[in-house]
């Protein structure tokens, strides 16, 4: 055997220079680790309209983005021309920018290389909260003339977006109130009320509706089923409701309307004596086949435009269908019907009831065609149709 260099074998010498690891692994051998067990993955289904709209998504950023860059490019260049001149903003002009900056944050408006500074932005709208709260100038209270005047001015900016300083004025002059006009622009002014001659004046549909609310009405069908000689048999009750007044008007009932019986209808409706139509301009309908050519033509012809309604949007009638259910939950859906005469009976019925003895929320609990106001005063009495399926309470006069 040979010896090492202090008198000992080779072999304990190689013994001990091995490493703790080697040692370690052999005193312990590791665990056998056993492979993780997959669960079972359910199949991708495909969702073609999960796609379309992820897609739909894509390419509207994209074309946002798209904008963005070319905005961010003009600012540059305009940057680059203006040079080192000054921009000089009024009041308003700082106000609206710097509501739009407050949107964005300093991080972003770096970004969109603008022709004012994010610190600048940020200073002008501190300045206009520290504004809004600074008491400094305030003497004591405003005369009461003052704050009537600027509360009237607010409120006509307001209500009508479009309006000037000088159409306000106008009105406040016809009013009595003796006022300027650079009065009512400094109040403008100091509310932000001044239209933005950048940005153009949209007509709301709020304020569209409003404005043609007495010329519209609206018809559509509803069935009932009745039984006679050959059995069930269905029927299509037509009608027109005025939008302003929510009054009904049941223009025919009939088992299987044709283009001839629509057309007769039509004439029926804008007869210029007593026709429901007579003072209106626009008629809603739906997508029906029975409203044809020929029918339309005829409401054409007495001055009457027959507006169609876009594909599988019944919300956009919603009146007609509030009148439908109506009708239906409150009389029809609590009766067997027999034959034509008592559909007609049963509906004359209720129409009569619905003008003039049921009150109506949408027009602040009144009655549509209430004559005469009703008493405070006296017995409360019932009156009661269909054999007390419609009911209506009112005083006696005493």
């Amino acid at each position: 055997m040979p010896l090492g260099p202090h008198g000992r074998s080779s072999s304990a010498a190689n013994a001990r220079t091995v490493p703790a690891t080697a040692w370690t692994y052999k005193l312990h051998p590791p665990l056998r680790s056993h492979p993780p067990r997959l669960l079972p993955s359910s199949p991708m289904t495909w969702k073609p309209l999960t796609f379309f709209v992820v897609a739909l998504a894509g390419w509207m950023n994209r074309q946002q983005q798209d904008a963005i860059e070319y905005l961010r490019t003009e600012n540059r260049i305009l940057r680059e021309k203006l040079g080192h001149k000054r921009i000089i903003l009024n009041e308003s002009q700082k106000r609206r920018l710097a509501t739009a900056a407050m949107k964005l944050g300093r991080d972003l408006l770096r970004q969109c290389g603008t022709l004012f500074s994010p610190d600048t932005l940020i200073r002008w709208h501190r300045w206009l909260v520290a504004r809004k709260y600074d008491g400094s100038s305030k003497c004591g209270p405003k005369p009461k003339k003052a704050n009537s005047v600027r509360k009237l001015v607010l409120r006509m900016a307001k209500q009508n977006p479009s309006w000037g300083y000088g159409h306000i004025h106008g009105e406040l002059k016809g009013l009595g109130y003796d006022v300027s006009w650079q009065t009512v622009r400094r109040i403008m002014l100091e509310h932000g009320l001044l239209p933005d001659p950048d940005k153009p004046y949209k007509t709301t549909w709020k304020t569209f509706l409003q404005s043609h609310w007495n010329s519209i009405c609206a018809c559509d069908f509803f069935t009932v089923e009745a039984w006679g000689l050959k059995g069930l048999t269905r029927y299509l009750v037509f009608f027109v409701i005025e939008l302003a007044t929510r009054k009904v008007e049941i223009v025919g009932i009939h088992a299987d309307p044709c283009e001839m019986q629509m057309t007769q209808w039509a004439r029926n409706l804008t007869d210029p004596d007593n026709g429901f139509l007579q003072d209106k301009r626009i008629l809603i309908h739906d997508r029906g086949p029975l409203y044809t050519k020929k029918f339309r033509e005829t409401l054409r012809a007495a001055g009457v435009r027959a507006l169609k309604l876009p594909k599988m949007a019944p919300n956009l009638n919603p009146h007609a269908e509030r009148f439908v259910l109506a009708i239906k939950s409150e009389c029809l859906d609590k009766m067997i019907l027999f034959g034509e005469k008592h559909i007609r009976y049963v509906i004359s019925e209720y129409v009569e009831h619905y003008l003039r003895e049921r009150p109506h929320r949408v027009l602040g609990h009144r009655i549509i065609e209430s004559k005469t106001p009703m008493p405070t005063d006296g017995p409360v009495k019932c009156r009661e149709r269909l054999g007390g399926l419609l009911k209506m309470y009112y005083r006696r006069v005493a």
